[in-house]
């Protein structure tokens, strides 16, 4: 199943993204599409983050990551495993495979890239972020770096498209405001923001994966 699964990815991948209108589905109700950008006034950090699938008895998992609490705008947030782009970087798919390296133990030489989805930029970090698509064999031996991660969440990669696990609450984000806000309950953690954004476009990838016939 994960041999035939990856290869149906592949082919998928080669197609255009599903985009925004994916992202948005699970978007704060009020954030702004970014349309006609001044190159003056818009200056994003570059990053990077994994979406790494590895085979786990007879289904397929994700690797999502709980940060711990600190004095941050993503405090305690879940996330997949990743980070800023660094200038000895060869580029931002290194930069996933380097940063997941560092949080979780996942074996670099061992993970090969199948695909990208669409970047999307974060307002309160001004990080632009490219989420890559890679798998291993066989599941890896996570080794948590403590300072970087509270948490290792394996999560089954067919669940995340279930419609009990998505909901809407009133979430405090970083800036103080009470906002409404779609997400995901994924082993008793709130998912919400760009991480639960990528997913609903990742989702959209996965089911249209399912289908094909090669």
């Amino acid at each position: 199943m994960f041999v035939k699964f990856i290869e149906q990815l592949k082919v998928r991948f080669q197609k255009p993204l599903p985009g925004e209108e994916a992202q948005f589905l699970m978007a704060p109700f009020t954030r702004q599409r970014i349309q006609h950008i001044d190159p003056l006034s818009y200056n994003p950090r570059k990053s990077a983050v994994l979406i790494l699938l590895f085979p786990v008895e007879e289904s397929i998992h994700t690797l999502l990551i709980q940060r711990p609490v600190y004095e941050g705008v993503h405090s305690g947030q879940v996330a997949f495993p990743g980070g800023k782009f660094e200038e000895t970087d060869i580029d931002l798919s290194h930069t996933a495979l380097r940063e997941t390296f560092e949080e979780v133990g996942a074996p670099t030489n061992d993970i090969e890239i199948i695909g990208k989805l669409t970047d999307l930029y974060i307002n309160p970090s001004n990080f632009l972020v490219s989420p890559f698509i890679g798998f291993v064999s066989k599941q890896p031996d996570f080794i948590m770096d403590a300072y970087e991660v509270q948490k290792i969440i394996s999560v089954d990669l067919f669940n995340l498209n279930d419609k009990g696990i998505k909901s809407e609450k009133i979430i405090t984000h970083s800036n103080n405001y009470k906002i409404k806000t779609p997400y995901y309950e994924i082993e008793g953690l709130t998912v919400w923001g760009a991480t639960a954004m990528m997913i609903s476009e990742l989702n959209v990838i996965v089911e249209e994966a399912k289908i094909i016939s090669i």
